[in-house]
Order: structure tokens, then sequence, then C-alpha cells
């Protein structure tokens, strides 16, 4: 099987969304090979550090929300 990978990091980013705290920061407990991606993209600050979480840049955050909507929330 092939991945799409854009679907996994969108997967990924919207679900850090829903780990958000302090404003920013989401729990990083996700595939490294996609972190690296979401911060080549310029969702994340670098994820390669000893914190337990990752910060969301300004379009990251907003991405992350749209992503979620988009994916995981019940039509009104």
């Amino acid at each position: 099987m092939e991945i799409d990978e854009e679907k996994v990091d969108d997967a990924v980013l919207a679900l850090l969304w829903l780990t958000l705290h302090d404003g920013c920061r989401a729990w990083k407990s996700f595939d490294w090979d996609t972190t690296d991606r979401l911060h080549a993209k310029g969702m994340i600050e670098d994820p390669v550090n000893k914190t337990k979480s990752v910060v969301l840049t300004e379009e990251g955050l907003r991405r992350a929300e749209e992503l979620f909507r988009d994916l995981f929330a019940r039509p009104t």
C-alpha cells in the first residue's frame, strides 16, 4: 500500500489542534517523519527538542482548526 503523506500530514495537524494547550502548544506524540514534514511546511516550530509538545505557528493554528472541522466535526 502506498501512503498519501499529504493526507497523513493533514490528519496529524488536525489532531494537534485537538490537543492544544497554552494557546499554541500541542502534544507531539506523532510520527517523527510527519512532524518533520509539518515543520518544513511552516505549520509547527522545530519539533526536535526535549519538550513533549510542539508550538504551532500562526498559519499552523489556522490550518489545524480548519482541518479539524473538515475531518471530524459533524454537520450542523
